[in-house]
């Protein structure tokens, strides 16, 4: 099983649109795909209709029940969706809370430990991320197999990019192996000189960890969103769901390394 995780420190960098596009042309391609949402503001969750306001039986109840995990009660909160081969953890606001709960006894791990009952269940596993550091984007990390970090190409979203790879170079101090990532230039407009610049100032920093593509603006991804249909259900025909494909490609064929436990999170 292929554990998948979009993060970024910085909001509104294309993570939930990455997740689902990914996501979704796995699924396309006969991959059972479970899309699990970490934010509490729960974007994700609310692409595929639910509404993490109301949701009781969430990816929280997991945090909750940490010390009892079992296949069954980890699969009890993951929901179908109205698309094949996808399926649905749904966030709820109550993970907002997890951070001021204790966090020892392996809280850091709780995701990690969950995914291992569904291993013979999904064959890909996309983490949708809050955009700061804590509990939560410990957890994702913990479980991955591979970090996708999008990064908007604008200047803010390059200081995002350096705090997020400041927190893997710690994590990775206690892992067995560094954690694979790759960058990925999202929001992409070449009329303005901002993105051209920031595009040339990413690569220039981050050479080879940088997807050698980019995805552009298109109002297409947008719409999809707002109808909730998974873009290559929506229109698979744009400059920007090809650009997905392309990265999708590379991901898929990138070598993986196993999720290794993080001592002491």
């Amino acid at each position: 099983m292929q554990i998948l995780t979009v993060a970024n420190q910085k909001g509104g960098v294309g993570k939930t649109t990455t997740s689902v596009t990914l996501g979704g042309i796995a699924a396309a391609e006969g991959q059972r795909v479970l899309l699990v949402d970490l934010d509490p503001h729960g974007s994700l969750s609310c692409y595929f209709g639910k509404d993490p306001d109301r949701l009781t039986e969430s990816v929280y109840r997991i945090f909750e029940q940490r010390k009892t995990l079992s296949r069954a009660l980890v699969q009890q909160y993951i929901l179908p969706t109205a698309y094949k081969n996808m399926a649905l953890l749904p966030a709820s606001t109550a993970l907002a809370t997890l951070e001021r709960q204790a966090i020892g006894d392996g809280m850091g791990l709780v995701l990690h430990r969950s995914l291992l009952f569904l291993q013979q269940q999904f064959d890909l596993v996309v983490i949708d991320c809050p955009p700061q550091l804590g509990v939560l984007m410990v957890n994702a990390i913990a479980a991955c197999s591979q970090l996708i970090i999008p990064v908007q190409t604008e200047f803010l979203a390059i200081k995002g990019l350096e705090r997020i790879l400041h927190t893997l170079t710690m994590m990775n101090k206690t892992r067995a192996r560094p954690l694979q990532y790759l960058i990925v230039p999202t929001l992409y407009d070449r009329r303005t000189q901002a993105s051209v610049t920031s595009l040339r100032t990413i690569r220039n920093n981050y050479g080879d960890y940088v997807w050698p593509g980019k995805i552009p603006i298109d109002t297409r991804l947008r719409d999809a969103s707002k109808a909730g249909v998974p873009p290559h259900l929506f229109d698979d025909t744009t400059r920007g769901f090809q650009a997905y494909q392309s990265l999708y490609r590379s991901v898929d064929q990138a070598p993986l390394t196993a999720a290794c436990n993080i001592g002491g999170a």
